[in-house]
């Protein structure tokens, strides 16, 4: 009898992790770490129902962040580039949505 690989139970995956912010024209902005997922919204509401939908409504998946946030949607290399990197700061995971 053959031994089927079991995944990792739930609790143990890692979330996606996603940075919002806003760009240098006020367009939210949403980028997962990787690259692969992502958008530009009108409002913070808007980007924020977004990432909910896609991390399950898990608030430790996301990093808010301040000074300008631009999409980067050259490639999928997970790099996240920011207009200023010097006043590019991660702040803390959002506490509440």
């Amino acid at each position: 009898m053959m031994k089927t690989q079991q995944s990792e139970p739930p609790s143990r995956r890692r979330l996606p992790l996603f940075m919002v912010g806003q760009d240098g024209r006020g367009n939210w902005v949403v980028q997962d770490k990787k690259g692969m997922r992502g958008g530009l919204f009108v409002n913070r509401e808007a980007a924020l129902r977004y990432v909910r939908s896609e991390n399950g409504s898990k608030p430790q998946a996301i990093l808010i962040v301040t000074g300008e946030l631009e999409l980067d949607l050259r490639s999928c290399s997970g790099h996240i580039k920011s207009a200023a990197t010097s006043r590019h700061k991660l702040a803390q995971p959002a506490s509440r949505w």
